[in-house]
């Protein structure tokens, strides 16, 4: 059974979508990408994504509007807009149509892959406790007590 999370990079720039698909093959994450809202339909249809990264300027649709377009393939699905020219207009058709995030062009990759851990990852794998920081109170109590 395949465990990775499975995301799908829909932007018309093909530098974008190898830099953003390296880097979250890199760390664990299943990829496809799509150039423009149609190839993404397409894949929407035979296949679960668990995060959408979708960017606002399309050749053949707004990203806003392939959110709308595709509501019910993307239920179960985080979405996040991507965009280089932010506006509020942008913003609020964004939030109508369900996005989960706003992400600004240029993307900072440690950005990114912290804001999708927030979304995907359980809380215990995202901020691991490191085995020495696990005490119980009467360990860290009978420390203190024989140094008194």
């Amino acid at each position: 059974m395949d465990t990775k999370k499975h995301i799908l990079i829909v932007d018309d720039d093909k530098s974008i979508l190898l830099s953003l698909s390296r880097v979250l093959i890199k760390n664990g994450y299943a990829v496809d990408t799509a150039g423009t809202a149609g190839e993404a339909l397409e894949l929407l249809k035979n296949r679960h994504f668990d995060l959408a990264l979708i960017d606002v300027v399309l050749p053949d649709m707004r990203g806003t509007d392939l959110l709308g377009k595709a509501k019910a393939e993307l239920k179960q699905t985080v979405k996040f807009i991507i965009t280089g020219y932010p506006s509020g207009e942008i913003g609020a058709k964004a939030r109508e149509e369900g996005a989960d995030a706003f992400i600004l062009k240029p993307i900072k990759m440690t950005e990114l892959l912290s804001i999708i851990r927030v979304f995907l990852e359980p809380e215990e794998t995202r901020y691991p406790e490191k085995e020495e920081e696990k005490y119980t109170l009467s360990e860290v109590g009978s420390d203190f007590s024989s140094q008194a």
